[in-house]
């Protein structure tokens, strides 16, 4: 190497120093201005408003900043994510997000804001099943069994959910999708009433949200098929995943992530996606979202953005596929 080249390689390590520093020294000040506000699109005691508490609690410690939750529910969640997307793009806004952020682009005629261009997303601060459960009197034992009595039923069975185009909702369609196998949606209010029905054995079968069956599981009052996740859950480790079971393009991810509005400086963006992953890296954090059922799902910014296009693709084909109506 000669001289001269080793001068100009210095030179430019310099100028790269001297660009990153600005960038560096701008996420480490972040934040100096005041609260930081995160919107949950959902009410108050929901999955995705109490892994967002959990986690944010613990950001707040880390960065020695108050962070306070807004609850704005209403429209299946599109008011919230709406409010978080006009937002300012200074690192003072986060959108607490769910899964049915990359499915409403496909149950409403029109939205307010662009899923992916209005949006920064961070990283999930949990990943949870939707488990496929039957009341236990029916007898089945795995997933082949349900479908093999869907095909044969008269008519098709039923199956229960809370809401058109929900993650209860998506993931049962995907199964039944995969499976081949006729079934009538019946939608209700929430988890409550939908598990009121197979437990009185009016539903053929529910994917319920995972907090809420385990204790029926253990109880032996209703059976668990499958889980919707790649991977088995640590809450029920000997329940085979959809896939597993034998039926491709099956899963669904119930999320809950992080993300800030477009335009917010990416230091700001990786810093806050640095500080997620020390709070998960806590064992008192770790244990309670456990607790919910819930297992880690770490990515980077742009793996994060990756997957919510990667899902707004495929539930456009599920939501047409289910012949399920925008809005």
């Amino acid at each position: 190497m000669t001289a001269n080249s080793s001068m100009r390689r210095g030179a430019l390590g310099v100028a790269a120093a001297v660009l990153l520093t600005p960038a560096v020294a701008f996420a480490q000040a972040w934040p100096t201005k005041g609260t930081i506000k995160a919107i949950i699109p959902f009410p108050p005691g929901s999955t995705t408003d109490a892994i967002g508490r959990i986690v944010m609690d613990e950001v707040a410690r880390q960065i020695g900043q108050t962070i306070i939750t807004e609850n704005r529910p209403g429209a299946a969640s599109t008011t919230g994510i709406n409010a978080a997307a006009k937002a300012d793009p200074d690192g003072y806004t986060l959108l607490i997000a769910s899964s049915s952020f990359t499915v409403v682009p496909h149950t409403f005629k029109a939205l307010p804001y662009n899923p992916e261009a209005d949006f920064a997303p961070i990283m999930p601060l949990a990943n949870m099943a939707n488990v496929t459960v039957v009341n236990s009197s029916r007898g089945y034992k795995t997933a082949k069994d349900l479908v093999d009595a869907g095909i044969k039923k008269a008519g098709g069975m039923n199956y229960a959910s809370v809401g058109v185009g929900s993650a209860t909702h998506l993931t049962a369609e995907r199964f039944r999708l995969s499976a081949k196998f006729p079934a009538v949606h019946v939608a209700f209010k929430g988890t409550a009433e939908a598990l009121t029905e197979i437990l009185a054995d009016r539903m053929d079968f529910y994917c319920s949200p995972i907090t809420a069956i385990v204790p029926l599981v253990n109880e032996g009052k209703v059976t668990a098929l499958a889980v919707s996740t790649a991977t088995r859950s640590a809450a029920l480790p000997n329940v085979p995943t959809s896939v597993e079971a034998g039926y491709p393009d099956s899963g669904y991810d119930f999320w809950v992530g992080a993300l800030m509005p477009a335009k917010t400086p990416q230091p700001i963006v990786d810093r806050m996606n640095a500080e997620i992953r020390k709070a998960l890296d806590k064992p008192d954090l770790a244990k309670k979202l456990a607790d919910l059922g819930a297992d880690q799902l770490r990515m980077s910014p742009a793996e994060f953005a990756a997957m919510i296009k990667r899902e707004i693709k495929q539930n456009e084909a599920v939501v047409t596929a289910a012949g399920i109506k925008p809005n």
